[in-house]
C-alpha cells in the first residue's frame, strides 16, 4: 500500500543501506532529509539522483553525528525545513576492529555517540510531533550484533543490543499514539563500512582478506550470501506503511539464518 507523501529523515544516508532507503522513499514520492558527512558538493550528484525518481524533495544535511550539538541540532534542522519527521530511519553507524584491551577510548566515544546516542536524540526530537498528529514509523538499522557477540567488536556490539533495548522501550511508549518503533537487524551487508572491516579483520585474525570474507563474515550466516542493501530498503518500506501498524517493538533479523543458530 503506497500511502500519501511522507517526510523521511534518514540519517548516515549517502552510502550503503542509508541510501538504499533513502532511494526506496524517494521513488516512493516521499520527501527525504539525506545525512552524512560530506560536503555539500560532494553528495550533489546523489541528492540530484534521488529528486528525479519521484514527486517528493530530497534535501541533504551534512551533520557529524560523533558531535552531540550537530547530533541533537540534526532533526530539528529537518522539521524547521520539512515542518515535521513521519518517517524516522536511524542508520548511522561506524565500527571498529580490535580486542578490547586494545580498544581506543576515543573510537569507543565516536562508536557510541553514532551509533546510539544519534538515535536517542533524533527520536527525542521527532517523537512528539509524530504523537501530536496520531501517525509516525520509527526505525533503528541495528544489526545481527544487536543480538549475537562477536569476538574483537565490543563498542559495535554494546551499541547495537542498546539499540535493541532503545527500541523496545520507545515502542511501549508510543504503542497507543499510532507510532511504531522496530528495529530491523542486518547480518553483513555489502557496504562501504563492511568493505573496510576486511583488513582489520585480516589483521586480527591473521588471515588473508579472501578467508576473512569466507572464514568470518560469511560464516555466521547459512546462506554464505552478503545481504543487500535493497533488500532492506524493501523491508524499511513496509514497515513504514499502513499496513505494518501492529509491528511494532520488534527486531526484525534479515541475516541469511544467522541469529537461527
Amino acid at each position: 500500500m503506497v500511502q500519501s507523501r511522507r517526510v523521511a529523515l534518514v540519517t548516515g544516508s549517502t552510502s550503503g543501506i542509508g541510501l538504499a532507503i533513502a532511494h526506496k522513499f524517494a521513488s516512493m514520492g516521499h520527501d527525504v532529509a539525506l545525512n552524512g558527512i560530506e560536503s555539500d558538493a560532494d553528495v550533489a550528484g546523489i541528492v540530484q539522483e534521488l529528486n528525479g525518481l519521484g514527486d517528493g524533495r530530497v534535501v541533504y544535511f551534512g551533520a557529524d553525528l560523533a558531535d552531540q550539538a550537530a547530533s541533537e541540532a540534526l532533526a530539528d534542522t529537518v522539521i524547521a525545513k520539512f515542518g515535521r519527521i513521519d518517517l524516522l530511519v536511524n542508520n548511522a553507524g561506524i565500527q571498529k576492529v580490535a580486542p578490547i584491551e586494545e580498544f581506543p577510548t576515543g573510537d569507543w566515544n565516536r562508536i557510541v555517540a553514532v551509533s546510539l546516542d544519534s538515535a536517542f536524540h533524533a527520536i527525542r526530537s521527532a517523537l512528539p510531533g509524530m504523537v501530536e498528529r496520531g501517525w509516525g514509523r520509527i526505525i533503528n538499522i541495528a544489526s545481527a550484533h544487536g543480538l549475537r557477540a562477536s569476538p574483537f567488536k565490543s563498542a559495535y556490539v554494546a551499541t547495537k543490543h542498546a539499540v535493541v533495548g532503545l527500541t523496545r522501550t520507545v515502542a511501549l511508549e508510543a504503542a497507543e499514539k499510532g507510532v511504531t518503533v522496530n528495529a530491523i537487524c542486518p547480518g553483513y551487508v555489502w557496504t562501504p563500512l563492511v568493505a573496510a572491516q576486511v583488513k582489520d579483520q585480516a589483521r586480527v585474525h591473521g588471515l588473508s582478506e579472501e578467508e576473512v570474507v569466507r572464514k568470518v563474515m560469511l560464516a555466521p550466516q547459512p546462506t554464505r550470501q552478503f545481504v543487500q542493501p535493497e533488500e532492506i530498503a524493501e523491508l524499511a518500506a513496509y514497515l513504514c506503511s499502513d499496513w505494518a501498524r501492529s509491528i511494532t517493538g520488534s527486531t526484525i533479523s534479515i541475516d541469511g539464518g544467522w541469529t537461527a543458530k
